[in-house]
Order: structure tokens, then sequence, then C-alpha cells
């Protein structure tokens, strides 16, 4: 079951860092995402998510 833990944060982690590299406009667009965008910028959020995206992986990697 950790494995799967494991692979999903991972999973959700690789996704969240590659919208914010990449700036896909439907992942900033989302009603959730267009809160941080509407208080920290475009930029801001992306370097948010990036740093969620890391943190996310991290978990991921301290549950293995």
């Amino acid at each position: 079951m950790e494995k799967f833990y494991f692979f999903f944060l991972l999973g959700a982690a690789i996704f969240t860092i590659m919208g914010a590299i990449f700036n896909w406009d439907w992942f900033f667009e989302n009603r959730k995402a267009r809160l941080m965008v509407s208080l920290l910028g475009r930029t801001g959020a992306r370097v948010f998510y990036i740093i969620v995206g890391l943190f996310v992986a991290a978990l991921s990697f301290s549950i293995l």
C-alpha cells in the first residue's frame, strides 16, 4: 500500500511541476488555481506551484 501512496503523490508532484514549468493555461485557469494567480500573479503562482510540487515529491519519498 505504501508504494501506491508513493506513486500517487509522485504523479501529483510531477503533474504540478509540469503545469507550472510549461505554464499551461488550463492549469492556471482552474478555479482553485485562479486564487493563487490573483494573489501572487501568474509568475508568482508558477513559482508557488513548483515549490508545492517539490514538497509533495519529497513527501512521497519520505513515505517510501
